[in-house]
């Protein structure tokens, strides 16, 4: 009978059914649990780690999906870091340039987040280093839109401007000088007229008859008039704004006072010889943020391109300065 053993019994030439004691039940019991077990252990450890349940397969094809995503992101953001990079190089070199104003630092532009770990929340997952990468470079983009939205601002104030700066900016002769006779000294080394030695001539000087009237060369305010017997003598000098500064130095008469609102061609003095002078003229200056250039550079108004042409190599002669 199916279930039961039985024993050949030499003795009696007989089979005799076998009783199993309660400890070789348990033990048989106990020995088919353990195998159960064994076997279950390792079906389910199969199934876990080589078998994807439904469950786990759809979040493997929304993980796959994702990465697809960052990849298309990063793309993009590609494609607009050149766009921002030529708006930057736009910026730079044309918008600031037309209207003198200085460009941004690199350092502010790609300037980056400082301090403490900004992504410790996005790390220790599969992908966290693309995630805080394309994270980064995405805060890095807000940053530069940002400051380049702010560059554009200050770029739609000076084209407001634009009017005002042009009639600010020294672009006439201080003296009138059509027939271009009275350059008598230009800018840059020049032998000193009484330390008699090479010094380095700041402006450009304008022979003149004591008494030749003296205009400002752009729109403006009277920033200082001083009255010394030594260096520029009587000389007052003009703010124009925009960064611009201009001095008219050696004058016999100011007149003009502190603070006074000028337009460009407004008399301001007249032509002397008083401070280190060692005749009749005009020393003039042109500074831009609080540096020296060269004044020949903004008689553009005044000037035809031929004239302008002459005026540079009259400048340019080494002859000794007058003051």
């Amino acid at each position: 009978m199916a279930g039961k053993k039985y024993k050949y019994n030499l003795k009696t030439l007989s089979y005799e059914q076998v009783e199993l004691s309660a400890r070789d039940r348990l033990l048989k019991l106990v020995t088919y649990a353990f195998t159960g077990v064994v076997f279950a252990s390792i079906f389910i450890t199969l199934t876990y780690f080589f078998i994807d349940s439904p469950k786990e397969k759809q979040l493997k094809r929304e993980n796959q999906q994702l990465l697809l995503q960052y990849e298309i992101l990063n793309g993009k953001m590609d494609q607009i870091t050149e766009v921002i990079s030529d708006l930057e190089y736009r910026d730079d070199n044309i918008y600031r340039v037309v209207f003198e104003a200085e460009p941004i630092s690199e350092n502010i532009r790609k300037a980056g987040f400082g301090g403490v770990n900004r992504y410790k929340y996005l790390e220790g997952y599969t992908n966290s280093e693309l995630v805080i990468n394309t994270t980064a470079r995405l805060e890095q983009l807000t940053k530069q839109l940002y400051i380049q939205s702010k560059s554009f601002d200050e770029v739609i104030k000076l084209a407001k401007k634009k009017e005002e700066m042009l009639a600010s900016i020294p672009s006439i002769m201080p003296i009138s000088n059509n027939d271009l006779k009275r350059v008598g000294s230009g800018y840059g080394m020049r032998m000193h007229p009484v330390l008699k030695i090479p010094k380095f001539h700041d402006g450009m000087d304008f022979t003149a008859p004591t008494g030749t009237e003296i205009y400002v060369t752009g729109l403006g305010t009277v920033k200082k008039v001083s009255k010394k017997r030594y260096g520029y003598g009587y000389h007052i000098i003009v703010d124009h704004g925009f960064g611009y500064e201009t001095l008219y130095a050696h004058m016999s008469e100011i007149k003009v006072r502190v603070g006074q609102k000028l337009q460009r061609g407004d008399v301001i003095g007249l032509v002397g010889n008083t401070g280190t002078s060692t005749a009749p003229h005009l020393h003039y200056e042109v500074r831009k943020n609080g540096a020296h250039i060269n004044p020949v550079n903004y008689y553009y108004q005044d000037l035809s391109p031929k004239q302008f042409e002459e005026i540079i190599e009259l400048s340019d002669q080494p002859l000794q300065s007058f003051d």
